[in-house]
This record gives structure tokens, C-alpha cells and sequence, in this order.
């Protein structure tokens, strides 16, 4: 059965952004002189910047202000975004829902400047489309409030809801706000308790009633 909304979270899961994230910001701890350790990916995978600042400054002695941190990272970014795909299947599975009139939101635990940047950068807008980014809640994923957020806009019920995700943390944020929730990652992992895990295109599409 077709659920009453979708939010999706962005990076990972609309859009294939990772690995541009994941770039950007070692190219920001190199220009510093910090060296990336080999699991970098898998510590931030669906973190705020926030939550990064704090590791880079307890762990490796970052002494740089956030501010000036955060502008090293996103110059890096906004220089390459233009190169950026979603990751296959997911926006054709966005506008068949859309043609469908089922509600969507974007929900990201990335700024506001990077949201609009990776969307417009794989050609997804549209009038009265919402999203929450970071910038948007007072607490990130994996706390409750930017699905709680998403629901809110449209006045669904979140149980009536389905929040998709690549991240454990995101697919916590979904489980805690209490939807149904999608752990749909990039490459197979266990999901967190609760969630239903996926692995394909063709599983996603069927869980969501296409």
C-alpha cells in the first residue's frame, strides 16, 4: 500500500553526495596538516557538521574557529557539486510518488546552502516542494525533530508516515519520530532495530507500493 507521505533524507539517499562529502572534508583537514584516518567515512556517515567540528577538534587537535573550518569544507564542496548524480532509481521513485500525490519532503542533516546546492545540482525542485535542513530544527538526527518537522508541514500523522534513509543515524531519527521506517544504505550493513532494511531498487519500490 502506497504510505499517506515520504520523507526523504538527501545525502545517500537521493543523492549520491557521499563521497563529495567525504572529499570535501578531507581536503579540509589537509589544508589544516591533519591526516584523515582509513574508517573517516563510516564515523561521519549522516553526522551534523557540528557533531564533525567536535571530532576534529577533540580527536585531532583542530584549533581553527567552526566558522572557518566549515568554509574550508564547503568552498571545496560548492567548487565540485556541479558533478554530482542521484543515486539510481531514487528520484524516479520521488516523482512517480509525486504523480501519485503522495506528500514528500526532503530531510537533511546538511545546512541549508548545501540542501539547495545538491538538489539543484541533480534537478530536483519544484514548486511547493519542502525540506528541512540542519538549519531548520534545533536538534539534528539522530534526534526525532527534523522528521517530526517534515510531518508537521504536511499535518500527517507520523505514524502514517515512511522516513527513508542510508545512515543508521538517520534511520534513528525516523524510528524515534515514530514512522516507518527505510534503511536503504549505499551498501548493505545492518539497520538499526526496528527498521526495514532494503537493498535494492526493485525492494524499495515494492515496499512503497509502486
Amino acid at each position: 500500500m502506497t504510505p499517506k507521505a515520504v520523507f526523504w533524507d538527501m545525502d545517500g539517499t537521493l543523492v549520491d553526495s557521499e563521497p563529495l562529502h567525504d572529499a570535501a572534508l578531507v581536503s579540509a583537514m589537509r589544508s589544516v596538516g591533519l591526516t584523515a584516518p582509513a574508517d573517516l567515512h563510516e564515523r561521519v556517515l549522516g553526522k551534523t557538521a557540528a557533531f564533525v567540528y567536535d571530532m576534529m577538534r577533540d580527536e585531532f587537535g583542530l584549533t581553527l574557529p567552526f566558522d572557518q573550518w566549515i568554509a574550508l569544507k564547503y568552498d571545496y564542496y560548492m567548487a565540485n557539486v556541479g558533478g554530482l548524480q542521484p543515486r539510481p532509481g531514487a528520484i524516479e521513485i520521488y516523482q512517480e510518488l509525486r504523480a501519485l500525490g503522495v506528500p514528500q519532503a526532503v530531510v537533511s542533516n546538511s545546512d541549508r546552502l548545501i540542501v539547495d546546492a545538491n538538489l539543484g545540482a541533480v534537478g530536483l525542485s519544484h514548486a511547493g516542494m519542502k525540506t528541512v535542513s540542519r538549519n531548520d530544527v534545533r536538534e539534528g538526527k539522530p534526534h526525532p525533530e527534523p522528521f517530526l518537522r517534515a510531518a508537521w508541514l504536511f499535518d500527517v500523522d507520523p505514524g502514517e508516515a515512511v522516513a527513508i534513509d542510508d545512515s543508521v543515524t538517520g534511520a534513528m531519527s525516523g524510528l524515534a519520530a515514530g514512522m516507518k521506517t527505510i534503511f536503504w544504505p549505499e551498501r548493505p550493513m545492518p539497520g538499526p532495530d526496528g527498521a526495514v532494511v532494503l537493498n535494492t531498487v526493485e525492494e524499495l519500490r515494492a515496499e512503497l507500493g509502486l
